[in-house]
């Protein structure tokens, strides 16, 4: 056999990159990897070193794809594609994670966001299955979200912040000023993990059931999700992340964005909003995406 036919037999591997820890697995013909590993986060040359040595030990690598955390370089014309750009995590900035990760293994790579990854795995193999376009939000530490139409990651001059657009704000919510620290009560300041945790000092699932805290929740995210509706026309909303995990809230926001979108939408009953069907696997299977597109 071939030096290049033993490499077309090779394992394709994924690397959703986080700012707390690598999740790496790789997968052949399977959508769920068929090994996986966690490398935690600390700085780039030793946190690479035992993501591609684990890769080398799964045996041929014919791609990989990244699926990292940002801000990152998408633009396939630019010198800085496949960099982590102006990211505040010590030692990150200005990283050619795609770079160093290809250099290291030989291989081609694909490379996005991690929101954008889990927005591929979910229109490929989950909630999007069939369907031709879907957005994927993350409300987590941060909110984010990725645009999927007919199979293709859309981007512009950058990959898209839904987490920080300005949702009106409630009545009841007039006094927080938001923990963004570029723009305040944007959605990500009002409502990410860190935002909820900071005004009611707990996190939204340990709160009581009638707290103020999941109607205002609830509202900014059906906002958000009718915001999406107008601008996109999308058929799907997969909304996935830590907070998303709070009993009744997914039901919150569905009710909350009937009742904002009032029944205009004429593709109305094609839009629905719905949890991850992959759960917490869809960025690793996002990743192990971009990297088999990496070789078509």
């Amino acid at each position: 056999m071939t030096q290049d036919a033993s490499r077309n037999e090779g394992l394709v591997a994924g690397i959703e990159a986080g700012g707390t820890k690598f999740v790496v697995g790789v997968a052949k013909a399977t959508v769920l990897p068929t090994a996986r590993t966690v490398i935690p986060t600390t700085r780039p040359a030793e946190t690479l070193a035992a993501v591609t040595d684990w890769l080398r030990e799964q045996g041929p690598i014919r791609a990989v794809g990244i699926a990292s955390f940002g801000p990152v370089e998408l633009d396939p014309a630019s010198p800085r594609w496949g960099h982590i750009t102006e990211t505040p995590k010590p030692g990150w900035n200005d990283c050619d994670l795609a770079g160093i990760v290809g250099e290291a293994l030989g291989v081609p790579v694909g490379f996005d966001t991690d929101v954008n990854g889990a927005a591929l795995a979910e229109f490929v193999y989950g909630a999007g299955k069939g369907m031709r376009s879907l957005v994927y939000v993350t409300v987590g530490t941060g909110i984010g979200g990725g645009l999927v139409v007919d199979g293709r990651i859309l981007s512009g001059a950058g990959h898209p912040e839904m987490g920080h657009f300005y949702p009106r704000r409630s009545a009841k919510d007039w006094n927080f000023i938001g923990a963004c620290p570029y723009h305040g009560d944007c959605l990500e300041g009002l409502i990410s993990g860190p935002a909820i945790q900071r005004r009611w000092g707990a996190r939204l699932s340990d709160l009581p059931d009638d707290h103020q805290a999941h109607g205002i929740v609830a509202d900014y995210l059906a906002q958000l999700c009718h915001t999406i509706f107008a601008l996109t026309a999308t058929e799907t909303i997969v909304l996935g992340g830590g907070v998303m995990a709070t009993t009744g809230l997914l039901d919150r926001v569905r009710s909350r964005a009937n009742a904002i979108g009032g029944c205009y939408f004429p593709g109305r009953a094609r839009q629905t909003i719905v949890a991850p069907q992959l759960g917490s696997a869809a960025g690793l299977v996002g990743a192990i995406e971009l990297g088999r597109r990496a070789v078509k």
